[in-house]
């Protein structure tokens, strides 16, 4: 059997590591996909997805995400039922996260900006580069 989750998307509120009472972490946090079509005429919808990191995990995705990061996660869906204070069933169904991953997004707090002006700069005229074609006539 196969139960394997992908998913790219941004977090939709600032994160706060818990513990069990054994002592172990826990994150719960949601994340916002994009859907891969829009109907025409109307704005693109997202799914809201729950996840749950424990342990370690819990402890990086706190410290080195936040509220609106981008975050690749891999993990196995998994639901489970509880009954509220007025016996009420309520079904879950979570992502619970195997893997993280960094998306490449810039993170805004800590990048300084650079723009085309600025990169220019830094590398120079592309007309100071001499075309060099070698016997076999690539050039590199």
């Amino acid at each position: 059997m196969i139960n394997n989750v992908t998913l790219l998307g941004r977090i939709t509120h600032d994160l706060e590591v818990k513990n069990t009472p054994s002592g172990v972490a826990v994150l719960a946090f949601t994340v916002a996909v994009d859907r891969g079509y829009t109907k025409q005429g109307e704005e693109r919808q997202a799914d809201f997805i729950r996840c749950v990191a424990w342990k370690q995990r819990a402890v990086f995705i706190e410290k080195y995400f936040k509220k609106g990061s981008m975050i690749a996660i891999e993990g196995k869906l998994q639901t489970r039922t509880y009954d509220d204070k007025n016996n009420v069933k309520h079904f879950i169904t979570e992502v619970i996260v195997s893997n993280i991953s960094f998306t490449g997004e810039r993170n805004n707090d800590d990048a300084k900006s650079n723009d085309s002006k600025d990169y220019q700069e830094e590398i120079g005229d592309i007309d100071d580069f001499e075309v060099v074609i070698t016997d076999e006539g690539t050039p590199f």
